[in-house]
């Protein structure tokens, strides 16, 4: 199993346990709040490199 297969399914895993956990918008904040704050995060120089990344990738 390649690594990002690995991420993929351990964040199915916490979705699921977060959703059965916590209230559904609650779940819905986290899911959607921590990739976003954690793009937030990063330098304006790094948040290109990205774009440029997935933009790549995209026009295989």
């Amino acid at each position: 199993m390649t690594r990002n297969a690995k991420i993929a399914v351990g964040a199915v895993a916490v979705g699921l346990i977060l959703w059965i956990w916590l209230p559904w918008w609650a779940a819905l904040l986290i899911v959607l709040g921590v990739p976003a704050a954690a793009y937030m995060a990063l330098d304006p120089s790094q948040r290109r490199k990205l774009r440029r990344a997935s933009r790549r990738q995209i026009g295989r």
